[in-house]
């Protein structure tokens, strides 16, 4: 996919190979196998500093309980170009993330918090490649409680020779690395510590992870995509924090200076413009975020693909596209079309203000419905009919799906344009997600640095990815502290 997927990983054992998944896009959706091995295998990045939780902040979230320990962490947007062979950029692919710190005392990197995949993946200082030196690594020998093991938590001897490795695939990309147990905490100025099982990266491939700031990935996924539960953050917070609430919830900011938010405990009200919705996870036992989906509607047209209401979608905070089964996506890109109105300046038309149907989800109880701002693609084409006729066409902007059984065939993929548009709460006791209409704030007088997105396209850009209209403020954002190199992916 043009978009960063981080996505589930797959495990088997060393008899048996690991499950692959089609690479038609940067993906981190974790592949629904990681390989563990027993073989021996074992720059730095300055960013913003994030704010901490604020009173303010902890009394507007929801957590069903007053007394309820809560966490928000801001997060940080990035915008990567795409280039075709000829070195031209086509796209733009982003993601989010935000910042946590591991070890006593604390080292800090900056994450994906990604609903697809199940392991914290931090890149260690014995990862000495290109793509592991443009990032921070975690320095096992500066932490005081730090404890080597293999795959199942046993220590490392120490005189062993070899040690366990792991290999995650994603939908683009891998990350080969071994185990350690060690605090990771959240929170700047009182940080909220867990004892967890880490993946630390002892090679990383350059696509997707040496074009994004981003250090590592913290996988939200349920537990069937890890080696073990240990290895689950959100799991070991839970049980060494009784006072926190099985719940997290993602807000994206329509605004480039916006500040988005991942908040773990519970929901922050003020971004809720509707009631929470519930709906249960379907297929828990597959590891993913996923529900069930009874209908898609596109206008009054049902779209025949799901008629027998077997589809689902996976709700995926690594993704920056609307994915679609392959053999939806040609019916939805005829239904989805719409001409550009006569007399417009294609060079000035923006699609996602032509008016359009939107795509309704409809899961039975309630409905995600996406306008035509969040799925169609900038700038119009120019069609030829078969007398030759031209006209401009807006068209959608949709990622062709591969995805195998059980996962697959009939899968969809909620990334950024259903997110941006829906506050979404994960609830990890009772597998069941929550949408609400997302409240967007105004944007900020005075910008955060939290909140500055780092190379966001010029205003006005009608490129696949580009923001949406309006929602780039007058004033340039501030420079991101980051020493990483600019980097462009190319397709």
């Amino acid at each position: 996919m043009v978009i960063i997927l981080l996505c589930g990983v797959s495990f088997a054992t060393a008899a048996s190979p690991t499950v692959d998944i089609p690479d038609d896009a940067n993906c981190l959706l974790q592949k629904p196998a990681a390989t563990a091995v027993n073989q021996r295998g074992s720059t730095k990045q300055a960013a913003t500093p994030l704010a901490d939780t604020t009173d303010q902040d902890a009394a507007a979230v929801s957590g069903e309980s007053g007394a309820a320990l809560i966490r928000i962490i801001p997060l940080q947007k990035q915008y990567v170009p795409v280039s075709n062979k000829d070195g031209k950029v086509v796209a733009y692919t982003t993601a989010y993330f935000g910042e946590i710190k591991a070890g006593m005392p604390h080292q800090t990197f900056t994450v994906v918090f990604d609903t697809g995949s199940g392991h914290v993946i931090l890149p260690r200082t014995s990862c000495r490649s290109e793509t592991c030196a443009k990032h921070r690594r975690y320095e096992r020998e500066l932490s005081s409680t730090a404890q080597d093991i293999e795959h199942n938590g046993t220590p490392l001897k120490a005189d062993a020779k070899e040690r366990d490795q792991v290999v995650v695939s994603f939908g683009t990309g891998k990350v080969t690395g071994e185990f350690v147990q060690d605090a990771v905490c959240m929170g700047v100025s009182s940080p909220t510590c867990a004892d967890v099982r880490l993946v630390l990266a002892t090679e990383m491939t350059p696509d997707p992870f040496g074009h994004f700031a981003f250090d590592g990935v913290m996988g939200l996924g349920l537990d069937p995509l890890r080696l073990h539960k240990e290895f689950s953050f959100v799991g070991e917070m839970l049980s060494q924090h009784p006072g926190m609430l099985p719940l997290f919830s993602v807000f994206m900011s329509r605004h480039e200076d916006g500040q988005s938010t991942i908040t773990f405990g519970g929901h922050d009200k003020r971004r809720a413009a509707t009631e929470v919705a519930w709906t249960p996870v379907a297929m828990a036992e597959l590891g993913y975020w996923q529900v069930k989906i009874k209908q898609i509607r596109i206008g009054d047209t049902v779209l025949d693909y799901c008629a027998d209401g077997d589809c689902r979608a996976i709700v995926d905070t690594g993704t920056s596209l609307l994915g679609v089964p392959r053999a939806s996506s040609r019916d939805m890109h005829r239904l989805l079309a719409r001409p550009v109105p006569s007399g417009s300046n294609p060079s000035e038309t923006d699609c996602r203000q032509v008016p359009g149907h939107s795509i309704d989800f409809d899961m039975g109880d309630h409905v995600v419905s996406l306008p035509v701002e969040d799925y169609s693609r900038p700038a119009p084409i120019n069609m030829t009919a078969a007398d030759n006729s031209t006209s401009l066409i807006c068209r959608s902007l949709l990622l062709p799906v591969d995805m195998p059984a059980p996962v697959g065939p009939k899968i969809f993929i909620w990334g950024e344009p259903v997110l941006r548009r829906y506050l979404t709460v994960f609830d990890l006791e009772q597998k069941k997600i929550g949408f609400a209409l997302a409240s967007q704030p105004p944007p900020p007088e005075v910008m955060l640095a939290s909140a500055a997105t780092i190379g966001a396209p010029a205003e006005g850009s009608l490129l696949a990815g580009a923001p949406l209209r309006g929602a780039v403020s007058a004033a340039p954002p501030p420079k991101a502290e980051s020493t990483a190199e600019a980097a462009t992916v190319t397709v």
